[in-house]
């Protein structure tokens, strides 16, 4: 990146398809654990998966760039290089949670570079006045307060993926998503591993998101964007859920809301996902 952090990109699938489908991740997470979506994209689309700065595979760096505006900026690198390494192709960014909101960021404050955005479940913030600004201010603090206090170390990723069966959000990922992802938040570090990604760092994320301002309307996008939400029907709803559905209507996105889903939609229901993510590029002229 132009600051000279490192982001270790990967490509998979088939080279040769004429559409290129860039994937990412959400604030704590890594893409490897979201294999079980992504995967499902390989026989047919030229994939490019790569982990937000300080996550996953990437090597650690200085967590004073660790915000948004970085983030953005990464979007547009990552893109560029990626186009001049392997050849400029149409493009489609398939983005989760806080990946998503970095690529909105990008793509309505600075340039857009997509032929279409694909974004999952991102942790959308009203306007301060708005009905549903005090449900995501406080849901934002609470996710930082369980950041701050996580364990930081683990004498096996065993121990990291109890956490994640253990816990109302992951209980319904497909199985072997908990084990995937404890694997890839996680580093040998001594005698036992590591967060990749500090507790500390991710908490400050989440609270980074409340003053960005960032609620858009489709026409500020310079191409087509697909919000694919949460169930927002469901008993005890996520809040990005809600906001999703809200920002969807009141901007004139296209929208759809995986039943029975939660904020890991893509671990929940990878398959659903994915045929809601091709049927809008067949709507777009993108589709394999």
């Amino acid at each position: 990146m132009a600051d000279g952090v490192q982001i270790v990109a990967r490509r998979h699938g088939n080279p040769d398809a004429r559409l290129r489908i860039f994937a990412s991740h959400g604030n704590g997470f890594a893409i490897d654990g979201y294999l079980p979506f992504w995967r499902l994209l390989c026989p047919r689309y030229d994939v490019v998966v790569f982990d937000m700065r300080n996550h996953g595979r990437n090597p650690p760096a200085a967590t004073s760039n660790h915000d948004y505006d970085h983030m953005a900026r990464d979007m547009a690198e990552v893109h560029t290089q990626i186009s001049a390494r392997f050849g400029a192709k149409p493009s489609v960014g398939a983005f989760h949670s806080m990946s998503g909101r970095a690529a909105m960021k990008d793509a309505v404050e600075t340039a857009w570079r997509w032929d279409a955005l694909v974004l999952f479940d991102p942790p959308d913030i009203p306007p301060e006045g708005h009905a549903l600004f005090d449900m995501m201010v406080k849901f934002e603090y609470r996710l930082a307060d369980w950041a701050k206090s996580r364990p930081a170390r683990f004498a096996d990723p065993s121990e990291q993926e109890a956490e994640y069966a253990n816990g109302r959000a992951a209980r319904k990922w497909v199985a072997g998503a908990q084990g995937l992802m404890a694997r890839s938040i996680l580093r040998p570090d001594g005698d036992g591993w590591a967060l990749r990604y500090p507790g500390e760092v991710e908490a400050e994320t989440y609270i980074a998101n409340i003053p960005m301002n960032l609620w858009p309307v489709a026409s500020e996008f310079g191409g087509p964007v697909l919000l694919v939400g949460a169930d927002p029907d469901v008993e005890r709803p996520s809040p990005t859920a809600t906001t999703n559905k809200a920002m969807a209507e009141e901007g004139g996105f296209d929208y759809v809301a995986i039943p029975r889903t939660g904020h890991m939609l893509q671990l929940e229901e990878p398959e659903a996902c994915v045929r809601a993510m091709e049927d809008f590029l067949a709507r777009h002229g993108l589709a394999a």
